[in-house]
């Protein structure tokens, strides 16, 4: 019985690296179609999306099976609660990617002239989710501990754009729609970093209890 049990987490470890894999994809993708302004690529995110709202169901099943046919002791409550708190927020992840591609599909070809900068901020915010993920599979708390340190780098990027497109909104001012466009994608890749700090927190969470019992 156990066995099987044991069988199950592991196929719900699998699916959740493939969710957080999912979600590295969409973000990457949404980058890629910013920094050249591509709507074609930027109407794919809108599939990956729909991809991991299949997963966050798929994953949220194979949970309540293991809540509801299997005994799981403490430790293992934990885990399956801790996954289900992370898809809620992987689920979140794939939305704000697919709101950054609408915007890029308003943005009519044009790149922000400092687009290194959007793209330094959603490399930082990729490693944030694939870490976070890697952390719960790994029940490794120092690495959840430091996707939180990074929103902290995450928070200054969107800072220093935000600053950037508010002077260029004061000396062009026909250019604010532009520039409030911008704004808003660089706030949702740093919502995207708040999301992987709340994985990282349930990984903290998850693990520390197990600690505790052993």
């Amino acid at each position: 019985m156990r066995s099987h049990f044991d069988e199950q987490l592991a196929q719900l470890n699998k699916e959740l690296i493939e969710m957080g894999a999912l979600c590295e994809e969409v973000i990457a993708l949404a980058s890629k179609a910013l920094s050249g302004a591509d709507g074609k690529m930027a109407k794919k995110v809108a599939s990956l999306d729909n991809e991991i709202d299949e997963k966050e169901r798929d994953i949220e099943s194979l949970c309540l099976r293991l809540l509801l046919q299997q005994q799981p002791v403490a430790g293992d409550l934990k885990q399956i609660s801790a996954a289900l708190k992370m898809i809620t927020d992987m689920e979140r992840i794939g939305d704000q990617a697919e709101d950054i591609a609408e915007i890029i599909n308003f943005l009519d070809g044009r790149t922000f002239e400092n687009d290194e900068l959007l793209r330094e901020m959603a490399r930082a915010t990729i490693r944030m989710v694939t870490n976070s993920v890697d952390a719960y599979v790994k029940h490794d708390i120092i690495l959840a501990k430091e996707v939180i340190k990074s929103d902290d780098v995450v928070d200054k990027y969107f800072d220093r754009i935000k600053h950037e497109l508010i002077d260029k909104i004061s000396k062009n001012p026909d250019d604010g729609e532009y520039a409030i466009d911008l704004i808003m994608i660089a706030k949702y890749f740093e919502r995207i970093g708040d999301h992987a700090v709340n994985i990282a927190g349930w990984v903290i969470f998850s693990v520390n209890d197990t600690h505790t019992e052993e």
